[in-house]
């Protein structure tokens, strides 16, 4: 049985296709305290990419079916499961100062770039998942500071949007993307 990092609380936000993987890496590496957040349920399109998505779990509320996933890993974790979107009107119910790391799966632009700010003016470590749907080629997976980032028109869009509005990230961060170009 994984015995949990002491004292590390870590928050998901949005568990489908990467965030979900995200979590399951934490549980096996010793990670036990966990806020997870998303506000669907699992559908059988999702059946092909994400974690928690079973014939048998098909209709279940996404963090509840993760949630369930994640104890069988580890009985003794600590899991928040809060069925939720991030975005402007929700965000206050989160405090990100309570947490150790924060991870970044949102993919509506306005929410993620929401989060960013947020979460940069935290206390948290924050890490962020930029574009890589459709993307095949694992190889093209790369890591890097959010104002290096280059061939993810994600990265680029966020960039865009933030110095349109003045509004810029409280330090830096590490950004998970793909640079694959899609034909």
């Amino acid at each position: 049985m994984v015995e949990a990092v002491v004292g590390t609380r870590s928050i998901v936000l949005c568990v489908g296709g990467v965030g979900g993987w995200c979590v399951e890496c934490l549980v096996r590496s010793g990670v036990g305290k966990f806020t997870i957040v998303d506000s669907d349920r699992v559908c059988v399109t999702n059946i092909n990419r994400q974690l928690m998505a079973t014939i048998k779990a098909v209709g279940q509320v996404k963090v509840e079916a993760l949630k369930n996933h994640l104890l069988e890993i580890n009985p003794n974790a600590e899991i928040e499961a809060i069925q939720a979107i991030y975005c402007e009107d929700t965000a206050d119910r989160f405090d990100l100062d309570s947490y150790d790391y924060v991870v970044d799966a949102v993919d509506s632009l306005k929410d993620k770039a929401l989060l960013i700010l947020k979460a940069t003016a935290s206390r948290a470590k924050f890490y962020c998942s930029l574009g890589a749907a459709l993307k095949t080629n694992p190889l093209k997976v790369q890591v890097a500071e959010f104002w290096d980032v280059r061939g993810c028109p994600l990265g680029a869009a966020l960039r865009k949007k933030m110095k349109r509005a003045g509004t810029f990230p409280a330090h830096k961060f590490l950004c998970v993307y793909d640079d694959e170009v899609l034909e």
